[in-house]
């Protein structure tokens, strides 16, 4: 195995592997979004939606907390040479994938009506849902190859996996989808109701790549396993640790390091579906008719949401890239490198997250017309009252990891509990105090995740003695961020006055933006060359940067 230092060094190169991978997928995702948006549209984006946030319930309750489970038990191992109980660790996870997600999957099938018509009030998402219902078996099982692989320190078969499997879902979703919308305009136009049946048989072409999109990656990461399994063999035979876990108490273990991973991850996720039922059955009750809601929660869960969460899921491939490398480092009591670890993932989060949210406030209408020929304010408001959620979901999902890492598996549960009735009470105010309809749940959002900041930051100082730099973690990256902003709308707003085309003087603005934010960073010291050089292609940057005599 690496030597201790360079698995000191290791996890931020590891975590930016899979943070580009999960980069590219998110890109993938957007842009598959797009002519998928237009096939079904608002209201086909409303049923996709809702059966998403169902399905996604379900992968987070039956198998998303195995990976991270997983990779942590198997790095610890790992960690004192324990090749064989890794091995056994793998083994009782995966039979634990095979019971969870068979279980989870019939439930979705058979209570598809139930929970997409009585209890989210969009009834024809039940196609898409059904569709979906097969993907829970398979994601769970592909968790916990990824899961194992990432124990034992490379993120590259998770990667290459994950871009597998976007690529995929992003083929089979648009063509699937355009397919089956042509096929429910025929039953819609027999019903007389075209347009909601074939949005709803669209939405459910739309969820078919998913389930396609897994199983190739299943396919690959099983090639690849398969061939890793001899070196992994003589490894195992090198292995002369005198303790042989027995496969109960590891089933056990599992178990037991898993349920505050999935509280923590449900209720810090569940938030979606509260959001869907609070909203949707209250402006039933206020009056507002059945296909604003759907249009409205349609550009929520299909525009707003699909851009904010590029940003954010960098924090989500980091704080899983982090989770291995700072386990071996707790469990061999080295809380300098826990604290450096968290110093180094902390601020390289806030690099990204300023500019992403300042970039899509100050653009929001220009990005949404570009990406989805929509110039509504009511999509571009969402956008811009939102986009400081990224910095907060960006910085609270990656420190639900941290904590994660250095065995505080209990804290984030209890902070996200503390955080959801908070947030609920928020949401059920705006709506009904202030009547701030769709706009509610773009506040509430924010607030849950600016809670989650707040208590996680303090559990993190009090349990690892990490003490917050605040000057080139934050104020630097919003300073720069800030500059960018200003420079963005400047450039933006002439080159539209003078080109008259929406679309160059969009992707002008973001080029130019970028180069500000980091000649911005770099005069300001918010990074140094050596941190500069672990970015992708940092040389390149180092070498930009020297020329210009800016570091």
């Amino acid at each position: 195995m690496n030597s201790n230092n360079t698995k000191k060094s290791n996890f931020l190169v590891q975590g930016t592997i899979l943070a580009v991978a999960s980069i590219i997928t998110r890109i993938i995702g957007l842009i598959y979004r797009i002519p998928l948006t237009g096939i079904i549209g608002d209201v086909g984006n409303n049923y996709y939606g809702c059966a998403f946030d169902i399905y996604s319930m379900l992968l987070l309750i039956s198998s998303y907390s195995l990976p991270l489970a997983v990779s942590k038990m198997v790095s610890a191992r790992v960690a004192k040479g324990e090749k064989k109980n890794a091995y056994r660790v793998f083994k009782g996870a995966f039979i634990f994938a095979l019971i969870s997600g068979s279980i989870a999957s019939l439930v979705l099938y058979f209570g598809a009506g139930f929970l997409t018509g009585t209890l989210l009030k969009t009834p024809y998402s039940i196609f898409a849902l059904k569709v979906l219902a097969p993907t829970l078996l398979i994601v769970a099982v592909l968790g916990v190859m990824r899961g194992f692989f990432q124990g034992l320190g490379t993120m590259m078969p998770s990667a290459v996996s994950q871009i597998i499997e976007q690529i995929v879902n992003a083929v089979v979703s648009v063509g699937a989808a355009y397919v089956l919308f042509s096929y429910g305009s025929k039953i819609g136009s027999v019903l007389g109701n075209e347009k909601n049946i074939s949005a709803a048989y669209g939405a459910a072409g739309g969820t078919l790549g998913t389930g396609l999109g897994a199983f190739c990656a299943l396919i690959f990461i099983f090639f690849l396993f398969s061939v890793y399994w001899k070196v992994y063999k003589k490894q195992m035979r090198r292995d002369r640790s005198s303790y042989t876990e027995s496969y109960g108490n590891i089933f056990k273990i599992i178990i037991i390091t898993i349920i505050p991973v999935l509280l923590s991850t449900t209720i810090y996720n569940i938030s979606s579906i509260i959001d869907q039922g609070i909203f949707k059955n209250i402006a039933l009750l206020q009056g507002y008719s059945e296909n604003k809601i759907d249009i409205w929660w349609g550009v929520f869960s299909g525009k707003y949401k699909v851009l904010v969460n590029v940003p954010i899921s960098i924090a989500s491939a980091l704080a899983a890239s982090c989770v291995p490398s700072l386990s071996a480092a707790f469990t061999v009591n080295e809380t300098t490198a826990v604290r450096k670890q968290i110093n180094v993932a902390i601020r390289f989060i806030m690099v990204v997250a300023f500019p992403s949210a300042i970039g899509m406030a100050v653009l929001a209408s220009p990005i949404l017309q570009l990406l989805f020929g929509d110039s509504s304010k009511t999509a571009a408001l969402m956008l811009q009252l939102g986009a400081i959620s990224i910095i907060f979901y960006s910085l609270s999902t990656l420190s639900n990891g941290l904590l994660q890492g250095i065995n505080r598996m209990r804290i984030p549960v209890r902070n996200a509990a503390i955080a959801l009735v908070l947030h609920i009470l928020f949401l059920l105010i705006c709506m009904y105090q202030l009547h701030l309809n769709i706009y509610s749940v773009v506040y509430a959002n924010a607030f849950f995740a600016l809670v989650m900041c707040i208590l996680n930051g303090y559990a993190l100082k009090k349990y690892s003695g990490y003490k917050q730099e605040l000057n080139r973690t934050f104020f630097i990256p919003a300073s720069s961020a800030i500059v960018m902003g200003i420079v963005v709308w400047v450039v933006y707003h002439i080159f539209h006055l003078i080109l008259k085309s929406n679309a160059i003087a969009t992707l002008i603005s973001v080029c130019l933006g970028a180069i500000t934010y980091l000649v911005a960073l770099l005069l300001l010291k918010g990074l140094s060359e050596d941190e500069l050089n672990r970015f992708p292609k940092g040389h390149l940057l180092v070498r930009f940067a020297k020329k210009l005599h800016l570091m």
